[in-house]
């Protein structure tokens, strides 16, 4: 997702601002959204072409699509409200050569952090 993120900005002129311009510049870098709104999941973060769609992967427990219970993972996980997290690519891409083996992104929400691990899924 980082990689589809960086060629999606370096075809089309940077990385988009998931704060709809409310934090020029913070975090307009390579990295992923955890988005909660209809399910919960991370997307791609490349600047787009008009009407093109970025990279979606869905929370196994949190798509709409597969899970009828989406809502109440999301309220209980994510919270009730919509909203939009900047992982920063810089924090994702050292646990990724760490962990070679790593097949999944297991994230923990606490009251005031979210704490990230890679698994393998057997």
């Amino acid at each position: 997702m980082i990689a589809r993120g960086r060629t999606d900005a370096e075809a089309n002129g940077g990385f988009r601002d998931p704060y709809y311009g409310l934090r020029p510049g913070k975090d307009q870098k390579p990295g992923l959204w955890l988005v909660g709104d209809h399910g919960v999941y991370l997307m791609s973060n490349g600047k787009l072409l008009d009407g093109a769609k970025p990279l979606v992967v869905y929370a196994e427990e949190c798509d709409p699509s597969t899970n009828d219970d989406w809502f109440d993972v999301k309220r209980r996980t994510f919270g009730g409200d919509d909203g939009v997290d900047f992982i920063n690519a810089k924090q994702l891409e050292p646990m990724m050569v760490a962990a070679p083996e790593a097949t999944h992104l297991r994230m923990v929400f606490h009251l005031d952090s979210m704490q990230l691990t890679l698994t393998a899924k057997s």
